[in-house]
């Protein structure tokens, strides 16, 4: 499964050939080591963990890591050509404010991924996770499907499309240009 989620995050990103591209959400680099060859000359992650971010500081050394908060980026404005944010906004109580802020140092295109339920969760289930919970991971607050997503994403920025990797949703969204969000 992982394997088909890289391939469908890779055919996403080869055709955009950003300059520039932020990990927003990095965990220990994983999406920039796999797609190294696809995300141009500067690249930049950020991870509310410490620990991700010493991690990746080291696996990568070419990253600008740092650690910081995807509601509070450190960055200008249209900073990035690519805002790349996996299995991030499931975690967070405030979806909707860390749209904006990907938005507003995005220049151009964002890729978001979230759990597609609620096939995720039936996943969990039939591998024995989180039963008490129903499969739903304890550190997921929000839930999507491939509707709700569309609609969320669809607030915040015109959405290209949005892919199945089977058990996940990936979207390639752009930011509006003149955005009122950034207002």
């Amino acid at each position: 499964m992982i394997e088909g989620f890289f391939r469908e995050l890779r055919e996403i990103v080869e055709p955009l050939h950003p300059d520039s591209v932020l990990d927003a959400g990095c965990g220990e680099g994983e999406t920039i080591a796999r797609l190294r060859g696809a995300l141009g000359e500067r690249i930049a992650a950020v991870d509310i963990l410490e620990q991700c971010v010493a991690f990746i500081s080291e696996r990568l050394p070419y990253v600008d890591a740092r650690q910081a908060s995807v509601y509070e980026l450190p960055f200008d404005d249209d900073a990035f050509d690519l805002v790349i944010s996996l299995e991030v906004l499931e975690h967070l109580d405030s979806p909707a404010v860390a749209l904006r802020e990907l938005g507003r140092v995005a220049r151009c295109d964002l890729v978001l991924s979230v759990p597609y339920e609620p096939y995720f969760r039936l996943g969990s289930l039939l591998r024995g996770k989180y039963v008490r919970q129903l499969g739903n991971h304890p550190e997921h607050v929000n839930h999507w499907n491939r509707r709700s997503f569309l609609a969320l994403l669809g607030s915040y920025y015109s959405v290209v499309q949005v892919r199945v990797a089977f058990p996940w949703l990936i979207a390639h969204c752009r930011a509006w240009p003149g955005d009122p969000i950034r207002a």
